[in-house]
This record gives structure tokens, C-alpha cells and sequence, in this order.
């Protein structure tokens, strides 16, 4: 089983849900059964690691934020089971490669996986204050926990 998370710059939102996915699989004992990978629609980063805000405050939550960002390619459609996005600009940008729409049932969009906040998207922090980080953290972690519980059957 693999995992995408995509966001815009792979910097925020994507590396803490690869962060929070694998500390999930490790406390599940199920490491090693699913790969987890974060990528950004965009380029602007790439190889660069998680915005330190991010880092600092999923560090807070025992998460090992370390990632490097990369840019999400036409592979990864094959390359992933299932590729999750943070928000409609993400969803649009993902399934814009897809021209010819076989792999849009791969796409989920995150905040789906997120009932309990009310989202429609996970918003982007990076503009913001700690709030939006831990709010970040707070969206992923849910919609990370239900992800993983509609695969275990696929593992």
C-alpha cells in the first residue's frame, strides 16, 4: 500500500500528514506495510525541508517532521493507491495531469476525511499563526486516523 499527500509547496500541510500517517503505522505495529510520501502541486520548494514552524510544532506532538519536499509527477499516479490532497487548488492541480481520467479515484481530498471540523478544505497555514498550525495538525491527524482505518482491510 502507498500513500501520497499533496498540498501546494510540500512544505506544511503534506509533510505533517506523511509525519502523522507514519507515526500512526509505527504505534499499529504496521510499519513497513504501507509507504507514506508527501509532494507539492508546485515546485517552489523542492528539497527543501517542512517550514520550521511546522517542524517545531509537530515536534511538540512527538512527529518527526524531516521530509524533503519534491514536486508531485504524472508517476505518482501509478506510483500511489491512494493520493490525498489538502484542498480544492490541490485537487484541481492533481487531476489536471490526469487528462485521461484514469486515475481520479485514486484522488481523495483530506478534509472529507475530516468530518468532526466542518472543512471543506485543510486550510493553509503558512501565512498564519500557531493556530493554523496546530489546527493543521489537528485535521490531519483525524482524517490520518479514519485513512488508516478504511485501508487496514486493503493491507
Amino acid at each position: 500500500m502507498n500513500l501520497l499527500f499533496v498540498c501546494l509547496g510540500n512544505i506544511c500541510r503534506s509533510p505533517a500528514a506523511e509525519g502523522v500517517m507514519i507515526d500512526l503505522l509505527v504505534k499499529e505495529g504496521l510499519e513497513g506495510k504501507v509507504t507514506v510520501d508527501s509532494a507539492g502541486t508546485s515546485a517552489f520548494h523542492v528539497g527543501e525541508l517542512p517550514d520550521r514552524r511546522m517542524r517545531e510544532h509537530g515536534q511538540r506532538r512527538g512527529l518527526n517532521l524531516s521530509s524533503r519536499s519534491r514536486q508531485f509527477v504524472y508517476d505518482d499516479f501509478t506510483d500511489f493507491n491512494y493520493i490525498i490532497v489538502m484542498d480544492n487548488s490541490n485537487y484541481k492541480n492533481v487531476l489536471s495531469l490526469d487528462e485521461k481520467n484514469q486515475y481520479s479515484h485514486k484522488v481523495i481530498k483530506m478534509a472529507e476525511l475530516c468530518p468532526s471540523h466542518n472543512e471543506i478544505e485543510v486550510p493553509d497555514p503558512y501565512y498564519g499563526g500557531d493556530a493554523g498550525f496546530e489546527k493543521v495538525l489537528d485535521m490531519v491527524t483525524e482524517g490520518c486516523d479514519n485513512l488508516l482505518s478504511k485501508i487496514k482491510d486493503e493491507i
